[in-house]
């Protein structure tokens, strides 16, 4: 069977909360905490090992892309979900039918400078991506082929996409 084609992502993270720095030193970590289902099912159902993330700080000032990230792991039950104390704790959820997932993500490239949201809708290169639009709040989003390059060509970033 072959192997679909990679994919590419656009996850947000407050960056007092997580950020592209605390990535960078830890190398890889758990995208937990996640209670959306449209963005659970995309890490549940479309995500794979070694599709490519623009790691975006989201609730700052300003918000932006801030580099790079690669899904390192198949997806798994968030543990969160079921430690009482976690702000992320589910009742409803139980080890045999855990409610939410998560997948690891691991360290590629912390741009240089990062690139505003502001800079993102006004690339016009840009238009159609998800994250410009009006109204769109997900934490986790496909992102086209062509608009990650052009992130990352916008960046200067070293990744490369072929």
């Amino acid at each position: 069977m072959p192997s679909r084609p990679r994919k590419y992502w656009l996850m947000k993270s407050e960056p007092d909360v997580y950020s592209i720095d605390h990535l960078a030193k830890d190398g890889k970590a758990e995208w937990d905490g996640i209670r959306n289902y449209q963005a659970r099912n995309f890490m549940r159902d479309e995500m794979k090992v070694g599709d490519l993330v623009i790691f975006y700080h989201s609730n700052a000032k300003p918000p932006g892309a801030a580099g790079v990230a690669r899904v390192a792991s198949a997806p798994y039950p968030d543990p969160t979900q079921f430690q009482k104390k976690s702000k992320y704790f589910d009742a409803k959820s139980s080890k045999d039918d855990p409610r939410w997932i998560l997948v690891d993500v691991e360290f590629v490239e912390r741009f240089d400078e990062l690139v505003g949201l502001g800079d993102l809708k006004g690339d016009p290169a840009l238009e159609g991506m998800l994250l410009i639009q009006k109204g769109q709040r997900l934490s986790i989003q496909p992102v086209d082929k062509k608009h990650f390059k052009r992130v990352l060509t916008v960046a200067g970033a070293k990744t490369k996409v072929s």
